[in-house]
């Protein structure tokens, strides 16, 4: 791992472990974090591999703060751990995501009553589990998967003009408007996040599930939107495909998304299989 106490600087690491219950198949993750042109940072990210219940979970995923940085932090600290502590985890894997980001968006807007100025933050999580793969998603931060060199989306941007979000948003009571992007109430560009207090019931932390089988999945790329506002998934998977280290994956993608001029935090985790 890179340890550079320069804020401006490029942070990576990595890993490599073996899929449940097997000495061959095995996978190995990278991330890279940078605060661009930003003048602060308020990506997170979170890379973990735990047992629960005598089963290998490797948890991986981005979290793009808005207002600050207390709400993505928080899910780094929280939302792994409630989500594998939940106690149908294993048993009912999809019913424990939506529970768990429940829980803790209302736990986080409880801690967050003393505090005047709003935040939030959006989450895009991958979840292993045995031969299953779990993508979970709020927000704009998005997951695209490489499969037979093709990019595959496993998550669709919550955007408040999505057809299906403004209908929800308005049936709530909400409102968006145009204000250089469309935007709930006229405030927040997404239409789906942890926190946001004030725009609570339009902007929810309900999360959309994607689950796929890890066989035939090359790789897979979690990153906030620093990296898809200057890269398509077509472009980002071309980019990295033919690169078998994830943490060097990671960092090309992100070194890819600054040249391309993004002005955002730019953090992506990427996660290859060997299935050989």
């Amino acid at each position: 791992m890179i340890s550079n106490r320069d804020p401006d600087a490029i942070f990576s690491g990595g890993g490599i472990s073996f899929l449940n219950g097997s000495r061959t198949a095995k996978f190995n993750y990278g991330y890279s974090s940078f605060k661009g042109k930003r003048a602060s940072m308020e990506d997170f990210y979170e890379t973990r591999i735990s047992e629960v219940d005598g089963q290998m979970v490797a948890f991986f995923g981005v979290f793009d703060g808005h207002g600050g940085v207390r709400t993505a932090e928080y899910l780094k600290n929280n939302l792994f751990k409630n989500l594998s502590s939940h106690p149908d985890f294993i048993r009912d894997t999809k019913t424990a995501i939506v529970e768990a980001f429940r829980q803790t968006d209302a736990d986080y807007l409880h801690e967050e009553k003393a505090h005047q100025k709003d935040a939030g933050s959006t989450a895009s999580t991958a979840v292993l589990l045995g031969d299953r793969l779990l993508v979970a998603n709020v927000g704009d931060s998005r997951v695209v998967a490489c499969r037979a060199g093709s990019a595959i989306p496993l998550s669709i941007d919550h955007k408040p003009d999505r057809s299906d979000e403004r209908q929800r948003i308005e049936e709530a009571g909400g409102f968006i408007l145009w204000a250089g992007t469309w935007r709930v109430g006229g405030v927040l560009a997404v239409s789906r996040a942890f926190g946001d207090k004030l725009l609570k019931p339009y902007v929810v932390a309900e999360p959309e599930i994607q689950e796929e089988e890890i066989g035939g999945v090359e790789f897979i790329i979690v990153a906030s939107d620093g990296l898809w506002n200057v890269l398509s998934n077509k472009d980002a998977v071309a980019l990295v495909q033919g690169i078998a280290d994830a943490e060097a994956a990671a960092r090309k993608l992100i070194q890819e998304a600054y040249a391309r001029g993004s002005h955002d935090n730019i953090t992506c985790v990427v996660v290859r299989f060997d299935n050989s």
